[in-house]
């Protein structure tokens, strides 16, 4: 697969058609760029956003057709770049990926995890928006990882899970990992594990922690589904408790939806979880304790968010789909993680066709990416910069649905210059 760089307006005209390798073209860019220096001369389409952060385009000639790709280049070696979580403020609710990036003080962002869009399977209940993996915003713990069997978007990868994740540590190096909630209910003489936080589905039989990160809607979601199954029935044995500065304050049968304050947390069962919930009493005291453990990383996160891995180690997963092709976002990691690439296609009509997850792998590495990470794609893949000495962030690729989707979170690149 080759890439082509130049740059591009929306109606396309004077698009650089020189075709030029990845590794040439992009070590104009990285080299340079990632250094903080001047761009390459004569290097057309590299454009600075801040220190340490460039924005470019490139044609990627694809299976099924020309894709055209969006791409940021960020420096995490620079002392005046980060990255984050871009949110809405609550687990549960949704925002364009351009409003967040203004919301937030974003140089640029991209959309990130893939989520609860629809609940066209269990008629009457609510769709949460939420998102499938995990998720980390400066250093402070959203969410776990739904069942692998109740996510949405395309089959996963063999081998890898809900828990995966592309996260950035206190040590400013992006890595991939996965993190796996590590939590418990305890009462006088009475431990229960936690099977779930600020999570749209939690795994059968089990008790989930709400916060005053979840936001106001309905809790409901929750109890739906199968660990393997997503639209297997509503569980008809629930139970929810409120604890509010330790202790037990409320019960009811059926989940309930509203304000989390911030010195409470509801407690939500189903099947046997409900069982056990059903035990507390009005007053009893309870302590919640809940961390996202990292697989591999012995350096706590600053930032993660949730997707799937496509390229580790320089070597594309084994069983990546090579059939279907979409407009897609990935993220990349080199230079040993001090150097992060995001990548979002175009999804123009003529771009439309995109790429399948193998060559999205092979682009990447292409990119010089020796693991790279796929993010949420089709409607949902945007793009927003804010040019320098610009108020707002503008779309730079052309969502596929033909505006900006909604969406729970994104990867949010910051600039102190």
């Amino acid at each position: 697969m080759g890439l082509r760089t130049g740059p591009h307006t929306r109606s396309r005209t004077g698009r650089l058609r020189t075709a030029l390798t990845v590794f040439a073209a992009w070590s104009a860019l990285a080299g340079a760029a990632l250094a903080g220096a001047a761009p390459a001369s004569g290097a057309p389409g590299f454009n600075r956003l801040a220190p340490g952060v460039r924005y470019t385009e490139l044609d990627i000639p694809a299976a099924k057709g020309m894709a055209h790709a969006h791409v940021l280049s960020i420096d995490l070696g620079n002392p005046r770049v980060s990255v984050d979580l871009l949110h809405p403020g609550a687990v549960a609710s949704r925002a364009t990926v351009s409003r967040l990036t203004d919301a937030q003080g974003a140089v640029a962002g991209v959309n990130g995890d893939f989520f609860n869009i629809s609940e066209a399977q269990h008629p009457g209940v609510e769709a949460t928006g939420a998102s499938v993996g995990p998720a980390v915003a400066n250093g402070h713990t959203f969410k776990a990882a739904v069942p692998d069997g109740q996510r949405f978007g395309p089959a996963l990868p063999p081998g890898t899970s809900t828990e995966d994740v592309l996260g950035v540590g206190t040590d400013h190096r992006a890595r991939l990992d996965s993190l796996a909630l590590d939590g418990s209910v305890e009462t006088t003489g009475t431990r229960l594990p936690l099977g779930g936080l600020n999570q749209y589905a939690l795994p059968v039989g089990s008790v989930g922690a709400f916060t005053s990160d979840w936001g106001q809607v309905s809790r409901v979601r929750a109890t739906c589904g199968t660990d393997t199954d997503r639209a297997e029935p509503c569980s008809t044995d629930t139970h929810e408790v409120t604890v509010r500065g330790g202790r037990v304050v409320s019960s009811a049968d059926t989940p309930g939806s509203g304000t989390i304050a911030s010195d409470t947390t509801v407690l939500v069962g189903r099947e046997a979880g409900a069982q056990q919930l059903r035990k507390l009493s009005v007053g009893e005291r309870v302590t919640v304790r809940h961390r996202l453990v990292a697989a591999t990383s012995k350096v706590p996160y600053h930032f993660a968010i949730g997707g799937y891995p496509v390229l580790r180690g320089g070597r594309p997963l084994a069983g990546l789909d090579n059939a279907t092709a979409a407009v897609r976002t990935a993220a990349g990691i080199s230079d040993g993680g001090t150097r992060l690439l995001l990548l979002a296609l175009d999804g123009a009509p003529e771009f439309r066709t995109g790429l399948t997850v193998a060559e999205v792998a092979d682009a990447m590495k292409q990119l010089g990416s020796t693991d790279a990470f796929s993010l949420d794609g089709g409607g949902s893949t945007t793009l927003a910069a804010r040019a320098p000495g610009s108020a707002a962030a503008t779309v730079r690729n052309h969502p596929s649905g033909g505006a900006e989707r909604p969406v729970p979170n994104g990867i949010g690149v910051f600039s102190r210059a």
